[in-house]
């Protein structure tokens, strides 16, 4: 047994440097397409839910499933653009080829790729890459959150009046709840900061950033970002304090991500009203 940042991790259980290094080959194959098409004319459509989408999406995510199809056959994939597709190894890739899809549309570099890695029901590889600054997190069990190669961690934060907390529009509320999560940290926090999607979870585990607080979050959504947040020290649940559901599906679920348990704790509190 080994001690990584206060948590006992099995040797068995870690994650092997062929399967970091495949994740690190997908996020480049993505980001290649994805610099191409960034601020530039491309067509966005709207999807049945209304979120937008463009052929960056598509195409990354098209990359991506290409060299899984070649490499890893027998491990499910799950997609936003997509959908599943089912394996028999026990390995579920998780991919959002553009998290953050109105940004990108909009020429904000502030959106990224995420690849994440399922075993078992167990959240153990995560990639969050922004291929226009060209910054990467990557966290991986039995190994430190990395960004751009090196070990990152997230900071203290044990008051909530000291912390900086990201979150997004209130298109991922209802009014009314939008409202009330506005007031509250607004009244409770240092300050609030809107929008970020993924790279907000990135500064986070770098310690720039002490909370994220969202709604409406699917699986391709927080997959990848579980292993980074928890690899860097921090912690992230839904709003009740559990585990957030890892199998295959398209339901929404609310998210916290803080860089210590006692924010996290004071948060759930706030969110709790």
């Amino acid at each position: 047994m080994t001690v990584l940042k206060n948590t006992i991790i099995s040797e068995n259980a870690n994650v092997s440097a062929d399967l970091i290094a495949l994740a690190h080959r997908l996020a480049d194959a993505s980001g290649e397409i994805i610099r191409k098409y960034f601020r530039t004319g491309f067509h966005i459509e709207g999807k049945q839910d209304q979120s937008p989408v463009t052929i960056a999406d598509r195409e990354a995510e098209q990359a991506i499933r290409a060299i899984l199809a070649a490499e890893r056959p027998d491990d499910g994939i799950h997609g936003e653009e997509f959908g599943s597709a089912e394996g028999t190894s026990g390995y579920l890739w998780v991919l959002d080829p553009v998290d953050g899809t109105k940004a990108f549309a909009t020429g904000r570099p502030l959106f990224g790729t995420l690849i994440g890695l399922v075993k078992d029901g167990e959240a153990v590889l995560g990639v969050i890459d922004q291929p226009i600054s060209n910054e990467r997190w990557s966290g991986a069990k039995g190994h430190p959150t990395l960004f751009n190669g090196k070990p990152c961690t997230a900071r203290k934060c044990p008051e909530i009046s000291n912390a900086n907390v990201a979150t997004t529009g209130p298109d991922m509320f209802a009014l009314d709840e939008y409202l009330k999560l506005y007031t509250y940290l607004k009244e409770e926090t240092s300050f609030t900061i809107y929008g970020g999607d993924c790279y907000s979870y990135g500064t986070l585990a770098s310690g720039w950033l002490d909370g994220v607080v969202e709604g409406h979050m699917k699986l391709h959504d927080y997959a990848a970002l579980i292993p980074v947040v928890e690899g860097a020290g921090g912690i992230i649940t839904d709003w009740q304090g559990k585990p957030l559901p890892l199998a295959p599906t398209f339901d929404a679920f609310k998210v916290l991500a803080t860089g210590d348990r006692p924010l996290h704790e004071q948060l759930l509190r706030v969110l709790g009203k």
